[in-house]
């Protein structure tokens, strides 16, 4: 397989590349992206002399780079993480996301089209079903509800996604994950943007009353079952991808400080965000059932791991704290 990985600067796009160097039989893997603020060319140091991988610098909106890149490393399958990912960015303002989370994702299906391209896989968000209530759990077969602009525009990108399918016959799947934590997350993210307030002895902002739950998914576990649905993943299909552990964000950053060694006096609770959503819960009996995929990390040894790393790799981290917005 000649994979194009878009994105792959992310932080799950690097850690999926990083997996498939390891776990899979890849011939050749093309990381493609036009290193926004949150894209690290760091991320993938240690891999750059892998004959297997090569960098291109390039946008998912630029038909032509994206072209050359599949003529030039005779791509077969691609596999899309290139997105804006920040709801309180999109929130100030939504048009870098409308660019690249749905205008790319268009100019990347064209070129599917037009080059033959074997396999496409749309990587997602269980953000696009909004805010679960009591119990409920989404299935892929679920209305789309996004509330915020984020969750709009990958919405929308995979509606572009089932309809290639539809119209053109198209091999794509997509995936939708619930909350991702791991190595090499932008720090302006909850966990890693916790780990390094915490670090620097400064306040760990939590919104609102901090009972707002997500369930968290370990960035591994993820990339597993992203390459399952790349090598298995049935034709115009989507796949929930959960882990099933549900916890607060106030749960969450108290652990942090407490691995940390942190006070609990320095949490401050601080104004909601705007249409923040209470829960998001999916059903991913689909991906378990169908192609045999489980979470294997568990979830507090993972996220003492995780906050091990960043505790260790504060030269990976400081450097992008500038580029953090509203710090």
């Amino acid at each position: 397989m000649h994979l194009l990985v878009t994105g792959g600067a992310g932080f799950i796009g690097s850690n999926f590349i990083h997996y498939l160097l390891t776990h899979s039989s890849v011939e050749r893997i093309v990381n493609f992206d036009c290193l926004t603020y949150a894209g690290n060319l760091e991320n993938n140091r240690d891999i750059e002399d892998d004959a297997r991988y090569a960098f291109v610098h390039g946008n998912i909106t630029d038909s032509a780079s994206v072209n050359a890149a599949i003529d030039r490393y005779q791509i077969d399958a691609i596999v899309n993480f290139a997105a804006e990912s920040h709801v309180d960015r999109s929130i100030l303002n939504s048009q870098a996301f409308v660019a690249s989370n749905f205008a790319g994702v268009s100019v990347l299906l064209d070129c599917v089209r037009a080059k033959g391209i074997s396999k496409f896989v749309q990587v997602s968000t269980d953000e696009v079903y909004g805010s679960a209530k009591g119990r409920e759990q989404f299935l892929e077969t679920s209305a789309l509800n996004p509330s915020s602009p984020y969750a709009a525009t990958k919405a929308g990108a995979d509606l572009l996604v089932l309809a290639a399918f539809k119209t053109y016959g198209l091999n794509v799947s997509i995936t939708r994950s619930a909350n991702n934590y791991g190595r090499y997350q932008f720090p302006e993210k909850l966990i890693p943007l916790m780990i390094a307030k915490g670090m620097l002895g400064e306040q760990l902002p939590v919104y609102g009353n901090g009972q707002n739950v997500r369930d968290w998914l370990n960035v591994v576990d993820n990339c597993r079952a992203i390459d399952m649905v790349l090598r298995h993943g049935v034709a115009g299909e989507v796949y929930n991808v959960a882990a099933h552990q549900y916890r607060t964000n106030l749960a969450i950053v108290s652990f942090i400080a407490k691995r940390l060694g942190v006070a609990d006096t320095q949490i401050a609770f601080v104004r909601d965000r705007p249409a923040n959503d209470q829960l998001y819960a999916i059903n991913d009996d689909k991906i378990r059932t169908q192609l045999g995929w489980a979470p294997k990390v568990n979830f507090k040894t993972g996220l003492a791991e995780t906050v091990d790393w960043y505790a260790a790799h504060l030269d990976w981290w400081r450097p992008l704290l500038s580029r953090v917005k509203n710090r």
